[in-house]
């Protein structure tokens, strides 16, 4: 049972008992409920204490309501006839003046009643701040949102309405205190809404005195059905944009006053905030599980590449490939053939990212298939470009070098499919293993020229895909056939070993390079006869 000590202190009641007495001219007495006094009675006017405790007529003191509740209780405790009446009914004048100090009493309590409440709603802010700025579910953020207007604002029910992604409409996302159908319902065309125009277009609160009658309100009929009667919309706006629409209810006609104005629209800015936070949450795991989608793939695309070179004798071969992203659309391979022969292959597909990795482990599934079966290199190149033209469209596309080595008799057959020719270079001279053939991928009818030579020993080929010589230094310089050339020629003339060769190739366009920002990516294959 709350009494007057609950929302004054001591001193503050002594203050106005004392304020009381002089009035009055006679000691006042501020009592709880049960006529006990709360503090020393006067024994003077002038407001000094007393503890002397009698007891008074009942005519001689009047409650303390604070609302329909008695919390205390103010009486005289001197003599009737102390107490002047100029209209010679000193009665009635001592109880208006009681009720006066009463009413005083209760505007005090009322007051202090008031600025707990304001204390507790903005403790309440701070909390739902906390709490919704650390949740990252989306509807986590709206189910705490609505519980916290209610329980803040004392009101009857409160609803969060969203923008959709176009923008064009509002959907209901979130109630408290409102039945489940409500959720039902269907979205609200922003067009068709003059009430969340006026909303979304203002930057405070627009205040509805009547849900059920007023025309703004589309869903009159389900307002009454639920029991609402005034609102307070407030806008939802984080950074300058429209998140949606936060709504509080009450039960019936109700002016929202300045501080709960402002308290809703406090809460609904902290709510954007909080559900911009959630949307860019969602977005980084979406983010996060396509990364972790693509480093797996990458992962299955790196087994397909060859760890290491085949031991050939009297050959030293060695390849690496340097992919731009976590998938790539470059690969090279080597392939077990019939009778003691190798196919070397270098492929680069049309484009980057997951569609050009999903081309390349088809063509190099293709390629492998075909290999093992037909002899014919023309023929083997003509299925493989046949397979990619009949699954694909004429951009998806891809170019291929492939030969055949004979450990046995070192005759080395190729063939090109739309690739830059790769470099031969015998006694310091170089040349190009250059056939005419088409990109795999455009005409089903492509033809595929062989061409054959015999590995001498020193004889180095190197292939490469266009990663290598198209990529550009700062100035916007190409690196370029010449500088592979040149490149080439020095570790050949430094008698390096195929993987020193490849090596020192790519660390010559990274010095020509520098720290540009790559954008294919790039493989390198070397053969040396030994």
């Amino acid at each position: 049972m709350a009494t007057l000590k609950d929302y004054l202190s001591s001193n503050d009641l002594q203050r106005v008992q004392n304020a009381f007495s002089v009035a009055a001219g006679q000691p006042v007495e501020i009592c709880g409920a049960d006529g006990r006094a709360l503090i020393p009675a006067p024994d003077r006017p002038a407001g000094q204490a007393s503890t002397r405790r009698t007891s008074t007529p009942l005519s001689q003191y009047v409650p303390v309501l604070l609302g329909s509740e008695v919390i205390g209780r103010v009486q005289l405790t001197g003599k009737p006839g102390q107490l002047p009446d100029a209209t010679g009914a000193p009665k009635p004048f001592r109880e208006n003046l009681l009720r006066l100090m009463a009413g005083v009493l209760t505007h005090l309590c009322e007051g202090a009643a008031q600025l707990r409440n304001r204390i507790k709603q903005l403790l309440a802010l701070h909390r739902i701040t906390e709490e919704i700025t650390g949740v990252r579910d989306l509807q986590q953020v709206l189910d705490a949102v609505t519980q916290t207007v209610v329980d803040a604002m004392k009101v009857k029910a409160c609803s969060i309405r969203l923008l959709s992604k176009d923008d064009n409409e509002l959907v209901i996302r979130a109630v408290h205190s409102i039945s489940p159908q409500y959720l039902d319902k269907r979205p609200i065309p922003l067009s068709q809404s003059q009430l969340d125009r006026e909303v979304l277009n203002a930057d405070q609160p627009v205040y509805v005195a009547d849900m059920t009658t007023d025309p703004r309100v589309i869903y009159r009929a389900e307002a009454k059905r639920e029991g609402l009667v005034s609102g307070l919309c407030a806008p939802m706006v984080f950074k300058n944009r429209r998140e949606g629409v936060l709504r509080a209810f009450t039960g019936r006609r109700h002016e929202f006053d300045w501080f709960d104005r402002q308290l809703l629209q406090t809460i609904a800015n902290s709510a954007a905030a909080a559900i911009a936070n959630a949307y860019l949450y969602e977005e980084a795991m979406q983010s996060w599980q396509i990364k972790r989608q693509l480093s797996l793939a990458g992962e299955v695309q790196r087994r397909m590449i060859p760890h290491r070179a085949p031991s050939v004798e009297g050959f030293d071969i060695y390849a690496t490939y340097s992919p731009s992203q976590e998938l790539a659309g470059d690969f090279y391979d080597f392939i077990k053939l019939p009778q003691d022969n190798l196919g070397v292959a270098v492929c680069d597909v049309a484009g980057k990212g997951v569609k050009a990795s999903l081309l390349m482990a088809s063509i190099r599934a293709s390629l492998r298939a075909h290999a093992v079966n037909v002899y014919d290199m023309s023929d083997v190149l003509g299925l493989v470009n046949g397979d990619l033209c009949a699954d694909t469209l004429s951009s998806d596309f891809a170019t291929m070098f492939y030969g055949v080595l004979d450990t046995k008799t070192r005759r080395f057959t190729y063939a090109c499919a739309g690739h830059m020719p790769p470099f031969l270079v015998r006694n310091g001279t170089v040349s190009l293993l250059e056939t005419r053939g088409g990109v795999l991928g455009v005409l089903t009818e492509m033809q595929y020229p062989v061409d054959n030579f015999e590995f001498l020993s020193g004889d180095v080929v190197l292939a490469y895909t266009d990663g290598l010589s198209e990529a550009v230094n700062f100035k916007g310089e190409a690196y370029g056939r010449k500088r592979i050339e040149q490149a080439l020629l020095y570790a050949i003339d430094h008698d390096y070993s195929a993987k020193g060769i490849v090596r020192y190739c790519f660390w010559d366009l990274r010095r020509f390079a520098g720290l540009h920002r790559r954008n294919d990516d790039r493989t390198l294959l070397a053969i040396k006869a030994l």
